[in-house]
């Protein structure tokens, strides 16, 4: 039987109104001019359903897997299966960050091109194929393949909450998962394709034009499964990925089960969007950790109505950026009690 993804999401509820009303009028008469800091502190009262809100104790980032099929076209020196292995080891930069913020990490292979070989059961339980397909001629999964996907973003959703985290930070990593989140972003978006697709660094006009011309026919694809009225699972399998289906029933599962999702990069941003064009009520539940270098992330911000926390031109999707703005978010969650507001004067609402 075919998921039905608005069964799925019809859980996914509205942030506390009244939390967020009562941390605007106590902000605002304790301390007016909190600018932005005082924005965030307003989500997060809606997102844990009570004000004062309290600690940021438990963040977690979580790192989806997967390679995509166009590598075979332009070759990376990026090996995903070597970063993951780094990742699980705590030697990059991103476990250092993680480290400095005080979040936890953990990494989900669904479709990494290894067959996984020396990693703990734990990374590899989910994984549903070994790389995705070139999504420019062929299809990135199998139906089967993009619901099993999307499904194991859920379960991960729930044994992350489950245990314990108050915040979620979502990272990707793979190569050229740009083509897909990229294709993605010009179809939910309604942008061209070369205002979506970014340069590389450095430069090479070359290998831009075989990225557009790639995101160019992959979105000729996707624009007939759009206009056959399938739905997004249908979508993710012909131009998605194993990474951007299980990213997305993973934003969607958080938001179902009230927990605030720190976006990344672009990978991370398409699924969000992908997310919300499940459940519209979705996105309430995000913020924007950082704004990347590359255009079809801007965009996707833009259809999500999100600003970003940071703005550092960072181009990783594997939660670096994301993890930058967890400091900000901490001290809007702190911010009440800083300025002395108490659950007797604050009329603290639990959901």
């Amino acid at each position: 039987m075919p998921l039905d993804l608005p069964e799925l999401a019809s859980g996914v509820p509205l942030p506390d109104d009244a939390a967020q009303r009562r941390a605007r009028a106590v902000l605002d008469e304790l301390r007016p001019s909190f600018g932005r800091l005082g924005d965030l502190s307003t989500w997060l009262a809606g997102a844990q359903g009570r004000f004062p809100t309290t600690p940021l104790d438990r963040v977690r980032l979580v790192v989806f897997a997967g390679d995509h099929g166009f590598a075979q076209q332009e070759p990376s020196t990026y090996d995903t299966a070597a970063i993951v292995q780094a990742t699980v080891r705590g030697t990059t930069t991103t476990n250092a960050l993680a480290e400095q913020t005080g979040a936890s990490v953990r990494v989900v292979d669904v479709a990494v091109d290894a067959d996984g070989t020396g990693l703990p059961e734990a990374v590899v339980r989910h994984k549903v194929r070994r790389g995705s397909g070139r999504v420019d001629v062929e299809d990135a999964l199998t139906r089967a393949e993009a619901e099993a996907a999307f499904v194991a973003g859920v379960a991960v959703a729930d044994e992350e909450v489950d245990g314990g985290a108050d915040l979620l930070v979502v990272g990707g990593l793979g190569v050229r998962g740009d083509i897909s989140a990229a294709t993605i972003a010009a179809l939910l978006t309604g942008k061209d394709v070369p205002s979506v697709v970014g340069h590389s660094s450095p430069p090479d006009d070359r290998a831009w034009m075989r990225r557009c011309a790639a995101v160019r026919d992959a979105a000729r694809r996707g624009r007939r499964v759009m206009a056959q009225g399938h739905d997004m699972i249908d979508l993710l399998a012909t131009v998605g990925g194993a990474d951007l289906a299980a990213l997305t029933g993973f934003v969607v599962q958080s938001a179902v089960r009230r927990t605030p999702v720190v976006l990344d990069g672009l990978v991370t941003c398409a699924a969000a969007v992908v997310a919300r064009q499940v459940n519209s009520r979705v996105p309430r539940w995000f913020v924007a950790g950082h704004r990347s270098p590359d255009p079809g992330q801007s965009a996707l911000l833009d259809r999500l109505r999100l600003t970003p926390v940071v703005d550092f031109a960072i181009g990783l999707d594997d939660g670096f950026g994301a993890l930058l703005a967890v400091p900000p978010l901490r001290a809007a969650a702190d911010l009440p009690t800083s300025l002395g507001a108490d659950e007797t004067e604050a009329g603290s609402i639990s959901s």
